[in-house]
């Protein structure tokens, strides 16, 4: 095994170069359809409920997010384990499967119940998409290219569909019909599938070992229970109610258990020892406080669009193309000055303080702000959030042993899911009580409906309590800097990290 090495031989020694460059065309392509997915069904919700449940819809409608995320987030930890022992190929053609299954599903789905449930299917593969496709990537990257590979790119092609997934499915359910958000995916989801079949030539992966099950389900269990607290907690159930202090209590136990398997299994789904590498554990937790702060600024800036500003959903969208152009362009021009020897730890530093600056400019808007310094702000976010998805995944990669690349590349994904699970309950928490404050006896979702001088007051007190959120968001990136700071402080085993991959390979 060692003598031919194939579970860690780069894929650019099995493919010629048109072939590595089509695979990663493919890669971004499939990158963009997992991310469309999990936030594209927010702009057809009303087109959804009038048509499959105009009764009771739109109590379900949280679901039809909830059930994609649970579903994809509780498999996340597996897919990286599935990807080390039988070749990253293998399980992107059935992640990319039974993605395709679940959106013709739910595409042809006839009550609300049915599409939840197919919404689950899709996200059983829709997790696989992104974070199998960041293995790929990072195994077709060129070994004489510097970087992570694939992965700055893919996170910043990810970033920009998850800011205009909104516009593409007001756009397919204004002009088609909602269906098409799913059956979209259909024909490009095909030709990902038929791409990976004939032009992917990717290391085999380790072999049969023990799968560890038992740590895969603990992780789904966990995650799921994160998840649904945050989902339910302050809405469906109280935060003092017996419902959801037994449903913490449970996932802190799934928790505890989950990391006794991980130190106790032979072949773990997600090692204990990667957190022991500095890049890795700091990669983590660097992640989950940009998936919190991504999830404080897409969210409430629509809000505070719609209810503070009167713009209709579908123009509110257009509000994030700015954020997205900003990603991607700073995102590009990142990969090209790491490449050039600039140090990652700085470009992370500097994308945590744009996106902290951005936030903090966001949380001192009024009612009347100009719309177009919101945008300015937003590209402003884009430009930090940019130098801060697309190079954690290329530090985490490049310091993971490369036998355990596809956990530590999906374990990137995992922490920012989480992340977003939690930035939702804190931040949905904030605006409540702050707006309660302000406006005792008003319920929130009343201030449309209000007109003069009691709209004029809630609407202010709306502003105040988002403009709390956003300076919350910008706390959360401000931690966020203080961490890429001590990651600049461990470049100095960069070099040591590369020629022990080297050797591994």
């Amino acid at each position: 095994m060692a003598a031919t090495a194939p579970p860690t031989a780069p894929a650019a020694a099995l493919m010629t170069e048109p072939q590595r460059k089509l695979g990663m065309l493919l890669c971004l392509i499939t990158i963009v359809l997992a991310v469309l997915d999990m936030n594209i069904v927010s702009a057809a919700t009303v087109p959804i409920v009038r048509d499959l449940d105009p009764v009771h819809g739109v109590d379900r409608l949280p679901w039809l997010v909830s059930a994609f995320a649970l579903a994809a987030t509780a498999l996340l930890p597996l897919y990286g384990k599935l990807c080390d022992l039988y070749g990253a190929k293998r399980v992107l053609i059935g992640a990319v499967g039974t993605f395709l299954l679940g959106s013709a599903l739910c595409g042809a789905a006839g009550s609300m119940e049915q599409l939840i449930a197919f919404r689950a299917v899709q996200g059983i593969g829709g997790g696989g998409l992104m974070s199998v496709t960041m293995v790929v990537m990072a195994q077709l990257k060129d070994p004489e290219e510097d970087g992570g590979g694939g992965g700055g790119m893919g996170g910043i092609v990810g970033g920009g569909g998850m800011a205009v997934g909104p516009l593409i499915g007001a756009l397919l359910a204004d002009h088609l019909d909602w269906r098409w958000i799913f059956y979209v995916n259909l024909p490009i989801g095909l030709l990902v599938l038929v791409g990976a079949v004939l032009v992917l030539r990717l290391p085999a992966g380790a072999g049969r070992r023990g799968l560890d099950f038992l740590g895969a389900t603990l992780a789904a269990a966990f995650a799921t229970g994160l998840l649904l607290v945050t989902e339910w907690g302050g809405r469906t159930y109280g935060w003092a109610s017996p419902q959801l202090l037994g449903l913490a209590a449970a996932t802190l136990l799934a928790f505890g258990l989950f990391l006794w398997r991980q130190a106790t299994a032979a072949e773990p789904v997600l090692p204990l020892s990667l957190f022991r590498i500095p890049e890795v554990r700091i990669g983590f937790a660097v992640q989950g406080l940009v998936g919190m702060g991504l999830m404080g600024a897409i969210m409430y800036v629509m809000l505070y669009l719609q209810v503070a500003r009167g713009v209709a959903a579908t123009s509110a969208s257009l509000y994030l193309i700015p954020m997205a152009v900003g990603m991607t362009v700073i995102g590009m021009v990142v990969n090209r000055l790491a490449a050039r020897g600039w140090s990652v730890g700085t470009l992370l530093a500097t994308g945590a303080a744009c996106a902290a600056t951005a936030l903090v400019l966001l949380g001192l808007s009024g009612p009347g702000t100009s719309l177009w310094l919101i945008r300015a702000e937003l590209v402003l976010l884009g430009v930090g959030l940019g130098q801060l998805i697309g190079q954690l995944i290329s530090v985490v990669q490049l310091a993971a042993p490369a036998h355990q690349l596809g956990v530590a590349t999906t374990g990137v994904r995992f922490f920012q899911t989480l992340g977003s699970a939690l930035g939702a309950a804190l931040f949905g928490t904030v605006l409540a009580r702050v707006f309660a404050s302000n406006e005792p006896g008003v319920p929130l979702g009343a201030v449309g409906r209000l007109t003069g001088a009691a709209r004029e007051h809630a609407v202010a007190g709306f502003v105040d309590a988002v403009d709390t959120v956003f300076l919350s968001a910008a706390g959360v990136m401000v931690l966020a800097l203080l961490l890429a700071l001590r990651l600049r402080r461990t470049e100095a085993v960069d070099g040591r990290v590369r020629e022990e991959q080297a050797l591994a390979a």
